[in-house]
């Protein structure tokens, strides 16, 4: 979102300056908008509502899953909602309480995505790395602790910068001395992206070089492709977000931020659950369950896996 103060000695609320000023280009935009949150909110909760029906899939990996299906729903709802309704109404004005509002929610959910990420990086090198121990190291338990762990980290580090943001005074811009609030973008930098994506390089390095020690082709291509749809999403994630976080000031562009936030918002959260449904056998395998068979078809619960075909064969 995009915002400019109307009021030059204390603002109460900002307006958004949107994508056009033509109403049939906004309501084109409305439509395709539309469409796209309704596909990522269903691609999405079609995940979650797999995983908890179908008991062969109460796994890590797809515990891990339905948590990121779950902060990609969290995170498109945050803005699109609003942005839809924008794009038809009069009135462009959004209060001071609702800006910092959704500040805080959407960069506290992105923060924690991100570091979700390494969680997920972790998942899969224990199972390619030590798959006789799999089930024993990534323990329910365990399991619970990352995922509340990454919450926390994600929401308690963004309350920072949103309370430093929202503390400076605004004429039309930030009208002070703003290095404190680059200072903590600076660390904020660090922890959403350059600290994640250094472990889950480090991580994919050790899964290289286990996976180059297999000796037969056809299980390493299975091991190649246990990796394949999260380095799928991780590199939708990361690049806008390192473009937006790591790039110099002189780079700026509002104009060309509108659309790397709107990929990164909207294309990025719909790109999930297309990656997992069209290569995981076992998502496609659940929804055909539920529709041929209805819910509560229990089975045997398979959990431990490499190369196995229940789990990871995606």
């Amino acid at each position: 979102m995009w915002y400019k103060s109307i009021n030059q000695s204390w603002v109460s609320e900002f307006i958004l300056l949107g994508f056009s000023s033509d109403p049939t280009t906004n309501r084109i935009l409305f439509i395709a908008f539309l469409l796209l949150y309704l596909s990522s909110v269903l691609g999405n909760g079609l995940i979650v509502t797999l995983i908890c029906l179908d008991m062969h899939l109460h796994t890590s990996m797809y515990f891990f899953l339905c948590i990121l299906s779950l902060l990609d729903m969290g995170s498109v709802t945050t803005t699109m909602p609003q942005m839809l309704v924008h794009l038809l109404a009069q009135s462009q004005t959004i209060s001071f309480a609702g800006c910092w509002l959704q500040m805080y929610m959407f960069g506290a959910l992105g923060l924690t995505e991100s570091i979700f990420f390494v969680v997920m990086a972790y998942d899969r090198y224990v199972a390619i790395c030590y798959p006789p121990r799999y089930a024993v190291i990534l323990s329910w338990g365990l399991c619970t602790w990352l995922s509340a762990g990454t919450w926390a980290c994600g929401f308690f580090f963004f309350v920072i910068h949103t309370f430093f943001t929202m503390r400076l005074p605004y004429c039309g811009l930030a009208c002070m001395d703003t290095n404190l609030i680059a200072m903590v973008d600076l660390v904020i930098s660090v922890f959403m992206v350059v600290a994640p994506l250094s472990l889950i390089v480090a991580s994919y390095i050790r899964i290289a070089q286990a996976i180059l020690k297999i000796k037969s082709m056809q299980p390493r291509c299975k091991a190649f492709s246990i990796c394949a749809s999260h380095l799928t999403v991780v590199t939708f994630f990361y690049a806008p977000a390192t473009y937006i976080y790591i790039r110099p000031n002189s780079r700026y562009s509002p104009e060309q931020d509108k659309q790397i936030s709107l990929f990164y918002n909207v294309f990025t959260v719909l790109l999930n659950p297309v990656v997992y449904i069209l290569r995981n056998k076992d998502i496609k395998r659940a929804f055909l369950k539920v529709i041929q068979e209805g819910p509560g078809v229990e089975g045997p619960v398979v959990d431990c896996p490499m190369l196995r075909d229940s789990i990871y064969n995606i």
